[in-house]
């Protein structure tokens, strides 16, 4: 069984829970995550198994994309609602200057990833040091906000929005972000992934349907295959001549595959047999005016 599941994570879930229910469903042990989600978010968790779970740094890589509520006027230990509070301020809940410093987090950030994380600073979580009471010195992260959208305000401290993302962005720590930024502070309220790469909430899976689907011997009607995980990739056919030479991991010129486009130097394809099997993302390398095929990741 190799694919990816698009699991709908509920709250009270870690990540690694997830995991473990879906191994334990499909009495399978390669079965990893693509990125983790707070216990008390819930949304889109991509989770791969069997050959699926080479393709997991991929997709992790993909735009994410949140549903937020910021909460303004209160800040907690965990930038989130599950913290404890540290302080409240009385809210000017000004629906033109919210939009206006909101808007201006759109672009390139440099981003403090927050105590309460499992960013790793000299071998330890961050996370098990703020439980020690400890808080230490955090090297900023690069980060993009591609879009912002405030879909409502909730009067008197609440807005919902809609943002997407680059990997490695805590919108806790945006929401917190933009609470300090109009002087009163804030935390976030509540989360939902609504979507990662070419998952969404359209298609997600609860755990419950999953172990019903197991029961009824369905689970391939939701286990998305390994290309169509992959479809922002062109596809690229090599001849049975190369066949051997694929399989290897070799070099293999362009008079052995074909492609579906136009291809360019540097380009990373999805390659297949000529059986239409899949093998692998292969980079484009242009040499003496020729173009030849090298992998990027095998996928067999």
């Amino acid at each position: 069984m190799d694919g990816i599941l698009n699991i709908y994570k509920e709250k009270g879930f870690t990540s690694h829970d997830v995991v473990a229910v879906v191994r334990k469903i499909l009495h399978m042990k390669k079965v990893g995550h693509t990125g983790t989600l707070d216990p008390d978010a819930e949304g889109v968790l991509p989770v791969c198994v069997g050959r699926g779970t080479k393709l997991a740094d991929i997709i992790m890589d993909g735009h994410k994309s949140y549903r937020a509520i910021l909460h303004l006027g209160t800040t907690t230990t965990t930038e989130d609602a599950s913290g404890e509070v540290l302080e409240e301020k009385p809210v000017i809940f000004d629906e033109d200057k919210i939009r206006e410093i909101v808007n201006g987090f759109i672009g390139e950030l440099d981003q403090i990833p927050p105590m309460y994380s499992a960013v790793k600073v000299n071998g330890k979580k961050l996370y098990e040091l703020a439980r020690e009471g400890k808080v230490i010195d955090r090297k900023p992260r690069k980060i993009r906000i591609y879009d912002i959208q405030i879909r409502r305000f909730i009067p008197p401290c609440k807005v919902e929005m809609d943002v997407t993302c680059s990997k490695g962005t805590y919108i806790r720590t945006l929401c917190a972000d933009i609470g300090e930024a109009l002087g009163c502070g804030g935390h976030m309220a509540e989360l939902t992934r609504t979507a990662t790469g070419t998952f969404s909430l359209e298609n997600a899976i609860k755990l419950g349907e999953l172990k019903a689907m197991a029961e009824a011997g369905q689970v391939e009607k939701a286990l998305l295959k390994l290309e169509d995980a992959l479809t922002e990739y062109t596809k690229v056919f090599v001849s049975e001549k190369s066949a051997k030479l694929l399989y290897n991991g070799g070099k293999i010129r362009s008079g052995f595959f074909k492609s579906e486009k136009a291809v360019e130097n540097g380009q990373v394809v999805m390659v297949f047999d000529h059986e239409k099997n899949l093998v692998g993302l292969y980079t484009i390398i242009e040499e003496e005016n020729d173009f030849f095929i090298k992998p990027f990741k095998m996928l067999i």
